[in-house]
């Protein structure tokens, strides 16, 4: 079988997911055609060879909808000869559309990719497409749906994580993600976003609140209690499916959440004969993907079985992977994959996460895979996994290998 690379990885910079936030006057498309072209740029790329552009997006209406993928092609600098996809795996979008387009170029199916996602979620707010699972009630009652943060809050319960636990985990990640822009580790992947004239509208993450603390968290309220505990009283929905749990302990808030964020990502994947044609040499090779479906109640449990599936398929174990990205959608999640593989903290997330730089839902599985590969190089690691938690039920992963 032919081997996937990666050949380059870029971001954007995350802006604050609010009308006030730097990158609130940038669409989608103009902010998709951005990272576009500084991938074109940065290579010299001749993109009548990219055989398509797999884009992830969650909230494919308005000005998201559309086949944005196709529009982000037209808006930037690539020819037009190149077609484009949007795809919705949720939270995993941006990872999903990068294991595709390996998995593509694996198959034979072209040589050359271009994967990543975005998502404004300043300018389409999240949950405004709707969603089956959420607003048709035969469905949300047979699955026995509760909305996200219940479920991480099921996961800190089930599984024994304190209040103070899920604090010091966020408190650690603004730490990290600090001392990471300090060092310049982002350096080499960000791409500043600049108006029509060529103005610098942002060039740094800004929802970062590096001066966070134990004692600022312990100060907020638990975000889901009132909707866990009051009507529609989604607690009790969880207790139906969980009954051995007494009671749901509520520990997650907006401390200790992924942020809200407008952000987008791309990454150029392709085969070897790509590489040699352009003179480009490959940073790492896409050595597995897996993906999964979960408990859609508990939900974001997904990757610790995604893990277990990609190593088993891969003939690998947990000690044989150097460094570890899970998504910090939740401090439950990464504190459960922690747990399930017995993982040092020093070795996940070593430049902060989602709670620290936030979530941009169709852009973060690629941010994530670009900050693994920065941090390999970097760091002079050999192998990496990057994994995600995903809404209704579902994981996804992705390991590296250097080259």
């Amino acid at each position: 079988m032919t081997e996937a690379y990666i050949y380059d990885a870029v971001r954007s910079p995350r802006g604050k997911g609010r009308a006030d936030g730097s990158l609130h006057e940038v669409t989608a498309v103009s902010l998709s055609a951005n990272v576009l072209n500084a991938l074109q740029e940065r290579n010299n790329l001749d993109t009548k060879q990219i055989e398509d552009v797999i884009w992830g997006n969650v909230t494919q209406v308005k000005e998201q909808g559309g086949c944005l993928a196709r529009s982000a092609v037209l808006k930037s600098n690539f020819d037009e000869s190149v077609p484009g996809i949007s795809i919705n795996r949720f939270c995993a979008s941006g990872m999903e559309a990068t294991n595709m387009a390996a998995n593509q170029v694996k198959g034979g199916a072209g040589h050359a990719y271009v994967a990543g996602g975005v998502e404004m979620m300043s300018r389409v707010p999240m949950g405004s497409d709707g969603a089956a699972i959420a607003v048709d009630p035969t469905l949300a009652m047979e699955t026995y749906f509760v909305p996200q943060g219940i479920s991480a809050d099921i996961i800190a319960t089930e599984y024994g994580f304190s209040r103070d636990d899920c604090d010091a985990l966020a408190v650690e990640s603004q730490k990290r993600a600090a001392a990471a822009w300090e060092d310049n580790r982002f350096a080499k992947s960000i791409v500043p976003v600049k108006d029509q004239n060529g103005l610098t509208i942002l060039d740094r993450d800004e929802y970062m609140r590096p001066g966070t603390d134990m004692q600022a968290l312990g100060a907020l309220n638990p975000a889901f209690k009132d909707m866990g505990e009051t009507m529609p009283g989604f607690d009790k929905v969880a207790l139906l499916k969980y009954p051995h749990l007494e009671r749901i302990n509520h520990v997650h808030h907006a401390g200790n959440s992924s942020g809200i964020v407008d952000g987008a990502a791309a990454i150029l994947v392709g085969d070897k004969e790509f590489g040699e044609r352009n003179g480009l040499k490959p940073r790492a090779r896409i050595k597995a993907t897996a993906k999964i479906g979960t408990d859609p109640t508990i939900m974001l449990t997904g990757p610790v079985p995604a893990t277990e599936k990609i190593l088993r398929e891969s003939g690998m174990s947990i000690s044989d992977i150097d460094l570890f990205e899970v998504n910090e959608a939740f401090a439950a999640v990464v504190l459960r994959f922690m747990q399930a593989f017995n993982v040092p903290s020093d070795k996940v997330n070593v430049n902060g996460g989602a709670i620290a730089m936030g979530h941009p839902l169709g852009a973060t599985g690629a941010m994530i895979i670009g900050t693994l590969l920065d941090e390999m190089e970097r760091a002079d690691k050999e192998t990496g996994l990057a994994t995600l938690c995903i809404a209704s039920g579902m994981g996804a992963a992705t390991i590296l290998e250097r080259v």
